[in-house]
C-alpha cells in the first residue's frame, strides 16, 4: 500500500473518509485523521452496516445472523489504490478512498457489492472476455424543503425564474445553472470523473450527465463518487439534488442508462460484430437481457418509488423488446461504428447501487451468451405504451422473482440474494407504516 501512502502524503491529506457502499448504495465507513490511516491494514466495521436498509432499519434478526456471524463481528474493509480520491469541497485536504470488504478468513464478503461486480466481471475473464460500459445519469435540482409532506419544487435558476413547460435539450435552460453546472465538472475533472456531455432533460431542472466508456469496477466507482459529489455542488447553490426515481408528479423519472459491449482481451476486438455484420453473440447477450432482467428488476428498481417511472407512455420504457435507435424501448442499440457497437439497458433508476446495476445487466447478458438464448425480432415501432407481462412492475413482484430466480443463487449466490430482498422488505415494510396524501385525498371519507 506504499502507493497510497505516497499518495497521502502529496496530496497533504489530513483526513481521510474510508467508505464502502451498501446495498442501498449509501456510503458507510469510518473518519479517520491521516496519521491513524494504516493503509496496509485497513479498518475494522460491523459486517452487519452491509444490510443496513436505506431507512437504516436492519433485516430481521433471523436472517441477519443467518447471513453473519451471530457475535456480530467485524469485517475487514482494505482499500483499492485505484479508489483514492481527493474531496475538493471540504475545507482541510480531505480524501476519500473506497475500500473492499473481507471476512475474518480474509476472504471476500459475497454481500459487498463491490465484490458482486468483481464476481460478474470474473466470469467474463474466465473465457476471456471483458465488459466496457459507460453510464448516464439523471438527476433533478429542487428547492431546499424540510417538509416531507409537501411537493418538491423546482429551484429557481440564474434569472431569478423557476422553469416552465418542456425543455428537452434546451441551452438556455442549461445555462439557468451555470454556477452549479462549472462546479460539477471542475469537481469532476479534480476527482477524476470521465465525465462527457450534459444535457437538460425533459423535467423541470432535470440533467443527464453521460460518462465515457470504461472499466465497470471504474465507472461503478465514478458513480458513485458523482452522485456524492452532485449532492454537495447542489448543497453549495443553495438547493438540493436528488437521484429519486420519480421524485416529481406527473414528471419523468430518474434513469442511469447503462450502455454494455463486450471485447476479447487478447484481440481487443467487440464481439458484438463481425464482417457480415452483428455476431450471435450480439443475438444472445440480448437474448439474456431479455430473459433475465426480469429476475434483477429489483436491483435495477430497488425502492417502492422506482416503480413509479414505469408509466405507459412517460418516458421510462415498460417492456423488454430492443431495436435500433428506438428509444422507446427497454434495451436500445445506438446506431455506430461497428468496434463501437453495443446495448443501452435503458431499464435501471438513478437510486439503483451503481455496483449492482452494472454487475446485473452484465450478468444478464453473460447467461445470455452461455445458455445461446435467442432474442425477439427487432422492434421498430413506437413501444413506450406496449407493457411487458414478464416484467415485474411493482416492489413486491421484483422481490419474488429475485428470491426464487436459482439462477442469480447460482451465479451471484444464496447469501447476497437473501441479504438483498431482505433490505429491501425492510424499506417496504418502513413504507407501509407511513399513509400518503393520496390515501388521504381519495380514501379518506369515500370507502
Amino acid at each position: 500500500m506504499d502507493k497510497i501512502k505516497t499518495w497521502l502524503h502529496e496530496n497533504n491529506i489530513q483526513e481521510v473518509q474510508c467508505v464502502t457502499g451498501d446495498h442501498t448504495g449509501i456510503a458507510r465507513g469510518k473518519i479517520l485523521p491521516v496519521k491513524t490511516f494504516v493503509a496496509d491494514e485497513g479498518f475494522r466495521i460491523a459486517e452487519g452496516i452491509l444490510l443496513q436498509a436505506a431507512c437504516g432499519d436492519l433485516i430481521e434478526d433471523d436472517i441477519l445472523f443467518s447471513l453473519i456471524d451471530p457475535r456480530d463481528l467485524d469485517m475487514f474493509l482494505k482499500p483499492d489504490n485505484n479508489a483514492c480520491y481527493v474531496l475538493p469541497w471540504t475545507k482541510k485536504p480531505t480524501a476519500m478512498i473506497i475500500h473492499d470488504c473481507f471476512n475474518q478468513q480474509h476472504k471476500p464478503i459475497t454481500l459487498s457489492p463491490r465484490n458482486i461486480l468483481k464476481q460478474v466481471i470474473a466470469l467474463y475473464k474466465e473465457k476471456g472476455l471483458k465488459a466496457v460500459v459507460a453510464p448516464e445519469m439523471e438527476l433533478y435540482l429542487i428547492k431546499t424543503s424540510d417538509d416531507p409532506n409537501q411537493p418538491l419544487q423546482p429551484p429557481t435558476g440564474r434569472s431569478g425564474r423557476i422553469e416552465s413547460g418542456r425543455q428537452s435539450f434546451g441551452i438556455e435552460a442549461v445555462s439557468e445553472f451555470d454556477p452549479f453546472i462549472n462546479d460539477v465538472y471542475d469537481w469532476a475533472e479534480k476527482l477524476g470523473l470521465d465525465i462527457d456531455a450534459v444535457v437538460h432533460e425533459e423535467g423541470p431542472a432535470q440533467f443527464e450527465f453521460n460518462f465515457n466508456h470504461g472499466d465497470p469496477i471504474s465507472l461503478a466507482d465514478q458513480v458513485f463518487m458523482f452522485k456524492l459529489m452532485v449532492k454537495e455542488a447542489a448543497t453549495k447553490h443553495g438547493f438540493t439534488a436528488t437521484f429519486m426515481a420519480k421524485p416529481i408528479s406527473n414528471e419523468p423519472g430518474n434513469a442511469m442508462h447503462i450502455h454494455q459491449s463486450i471485447v476479447d482481451i487478447e484481440t481487443g476486438d467487440n464481439i458484438f460484430t463481425s464482417e457480415s455484420g452483428n455476431t450471435k453473440a450480439f443475438g444472445h447477450y440480448l437474448g439474456g437481457l431479455q430473459r433475465y432482467t426480469p429476475e434483477v428488476m429489483a436491483i435495477f428498481a430497488p425502492n417502492v418509488n422506482s416503480y413509479r417511472r414505469f408509466v405507459a407512455g412517460i418516458a421510462a420504457p415498460v417492456n423488454l423488446h430492443w431495436g435500433v435507435e428506438n428509444r422507446t424501448v427497454g434495451l436500445r442499440v445506438p446506431e455506430s461504428p461497428p468496434h463501437a457497437r453495443r446495448v443501452e439497458n435503458r431499464l435501471p433508476g438513478a437510486d439503483s447501487n451503481p455496483y449492482l446495476a452494472v454487475a446485473a445487466t452484465l450478468l444478464c447478458g453473460y447467461i445470455g451468451m452461455v445458455e445461446e438464448i435467442e432474442p425477439s425480432a427487432e422492434t421498430s415501432t413506437k413501444a413506450n405504451k406496449q407493457r411487458c407481462t414478464e416484467l415485474p412492475l411493482n416492489i413486491d413482484a421484483a422481490i419474488s422473482m429475485m428470491e426464487n430466480s436459482s439462477a442469480l443463487k447460482t451465479y451471484l449466490g444464496n447469501d447476497f440474494i437473501r441479504g438483498f430482498t431482505q433490505t429491501r422488505i425492510a424499506d417496504y415494510e418502513n413504507y407501509k407504516n407511513v399513509i400518503s396524501a393520496w390515501e388521504r385525498h381519495f380514501l379518506l371519507t369515500a370507502v
